[in-house]
Parts: C-alpha cells; sequence; structure tokens
C-alpha cells in the first residue's frame, strides 16, 4: 500500500516507517526540514518537505505521493516534560489546525483511510482500567482538561461520518529510543533530579506502550475495523508502584513524597491530576482484533 506519514521524523515517526518499509508499503513521509528529509530517505522512505500550516502544500505533497491511507502523528513536544507548558500551545495548534489541513487534503485526494493518534491516559475516573467505550475527562483540572477536549476534537474530526475510514489510536505514555521515559530521557533526568515525585498516596494508573510496539499495531491498525483502539501495554501500574521502579531502572534514587497540598503549591493541580486520579486503559481490544502482543514494561 501507498502511506503517507506526518511527523514522520518523531519519536514514533521513525520506528512507524522503518516497520512499514519492512511490510513492504511504500512510504512518504512528511516533514518540515532538510535534515528530516534525509533521515526519511535513509529509512527507505521518500520524503515530502512542507509545513502542516499551509494547506497547499500539504495537499500537494499528499497529491504527489499517491497514497490511500493517511497517518497523522503531528506533534511538537519538548526534550524534557517539565517544558511542556512552553510547547503547549504550539503541540495543540499543530495537531488541531495542522492537523485539520491535513485531513483536509485527505479529503481532497480521497483517501480510503485516516488513522489519527489519540490518548489513552486522559480517560473519564471510574472503576477499573477503561475500554474504548469511555470518553476523555474535558472537566478535569485546566491542563488535564484541554488536552482532554483537544484529543476529543481529534477523534470526532477523524470519526464523524464521511468517506475516509477513520480510526484512532489511543496511545499510552511512550518508551523506549528517543522518548521521555528512557534511560537517556526527559523523564529519567528528572528522575535523577528528584524531581519526578509521588504526590499523595500515588494512586493513579499510568499505562505505557513502547514506541516500537505502538509502531507495529499502527501498522496492523491499516486493515483492522475502523473505530477507536487504546495502544497500550499488559501493565498499566500506579504511580506509586511505577516511579520507584522506574527511578531504579535509570539509575536515580527513591522519588520523594509530596502531599497534594504541597504538589499542588509547587506544582500545581495537574501535577496532583497526574498522580492521584489518570485511568489506565484496557488493551483488550487491540490484542483480539490487531493482534497485539506488547512487551512487558521494562522497569518492572
Amino acid at each position: 500500500m501507498k502511506i503517507f506519514v506526518a511527523g514522520a521524523s518523531g519519536a514514533i515517526g521513525q520506528p512507524l516507517i522503518t516497520e512499514l518499509i519492512r511490510l513492504g508499503h511504500s512510504v512518504t513521509g512528511m516533514t518540515q526540514s532538510d535534515a528530516g528529509a534525509k533521515k526519511l530517505i535513509a529509512l527507505g522512505a521518500s520524503a515530502a518537505i512542507a509545513d502542516a500550516f499551509d494547506p497547499a502544500t500539504v495537499e500537494k505533497a499528499l497529491r504527489q505521493s499517491q497514497a490511500e491511507i493517511v497517518i497523522d502523528e503531528l506533534t511538537s513536544l519538548p526534550k524534557n516534560p517539565a517544558d511542556l507548558p512552553a510547547y503547549f500551545a504550539r503541540d495543540r495548534k499543530l495537531r488541531l489546525e495542522g492537523g485539520g489541513n491535513l485531513h483536509q487534503a485527505a479529503l481532497a485526494c480521497e483517501v480510503r483511510r485516516y488513522i489519527q493518534q489519540g490518548s489513552g491516559f486522559f480517560l473519564k475516573p471510574g472503576p477499573g482500567l477503561a475500554d474504548e467505550s469511555v470518553g476523555l475527562v474535558v472537566d478535569a483540572t485546566p491542563g488535564v482538561a484541554v488536552s482532554a477536549q483537544m484529543y476529543t476534537a481529534l477523534e470526532e474530526r477523524t470519526l464523524k461520518p464521511q468517506p475516509i475510514e477513520g480510526v484512532v489510536l489511543r496511545y499510552g505514555f511512550f518508551y523506549g529510543p528517543n522518548t521521555w521515559y528512557h534511560p537517556d530521557g526527559g523523564a529519567a533526568d528528572q528522575a535523577r533530579a528528584q524531581q519526578l515525585p509521588i504526590v499523595g498516596e500515588g494512586l493513579a494508573v499510568w499505562s505505557f506502550v513502547h514506541i516500537e510496539d505502538a509502531a507495529v499495531a499502527t501498522a496492523a491498525a491499516l486493515t483492522a475495523e475502523p473505530g477507536i483502539y487504546n495502544i497500550v501495554d499488559n501493565d498499566p501500574t500506579p504511580v506509586h508502584l511505577c516511579v520507584p521502579k522506574f527511578a531504579a531502572w535509570v539509575g536515580a534514587p527513591p522519588p520523594p513524597h509530596l502531599t497534594e497540598e504541597a504538589a499542588r503549591a509547587v506544582a500545581g493541580e495537574d501535577a496532583v491530576y497526574y498522580n492521584t486520579k489518570l485511568r489506565g486503559a484496557s488493551n483488550e481490544k487491540a490484542r483480539k482484533l490487531l493482534n497485539f502482543k506488547p512487551r512487558r514494561l521494562q522497569w518492572l
């Protein structure tokens, strides 16, 4: 198949293109820079240099690729999660406006399927793990709510009735090479600097997925039934267990503990929410329909 990947030089873009090429697909990756284009060509893909905020250029690149499937992995994230507030506005604009240009181009070029990056961690609270019928928590603390609203808009855009088949992949927190959760990643730096505390009882449940497993699942979604899939591993883990194991894995001392009140004063409401209320996701649907077989979370 001919496939067009936007965000192709990002953390998931590179392993995704590697997997698609391995499976024999013809891949065009969209990037903004010559350096990104060189990386894509080295992986065996064609490169389209285009600015997601320029709709005419995006449509031209997609039309020239003759792709039948578009995969939207557009993000603008910092190397260190501590810097996320400074990046959030552009990241949101890129996903909504830039991704909107890509989606409009896909409609104009009459592609068959559109695969959208979603979120597997901003899920509405409730007992147990959340399946794909659970919506996103759009009324949480301010930063979490805005993120959940953004992902909800992406899901609605992708899944609304239209000529294109829509697939949303709700990825867990990425870990592995070129992600925050890796021995040389930003979260590891935070852990070693004692900046990754456990807040309150640390009862929030975090779902992760290895970046290469996410790429394999994305490739499987090329031919799966349209709809939403949680792309998370088999090990959703409470913060009070997960974070100390992660710290040890990256050579950091045990994490500090903060009361909710202290964390709220130092880092704000969102930090408390991440530690106390995030809900883990079930991957049962992906295991059944995508034959998803994620590796065990490496630091457990």
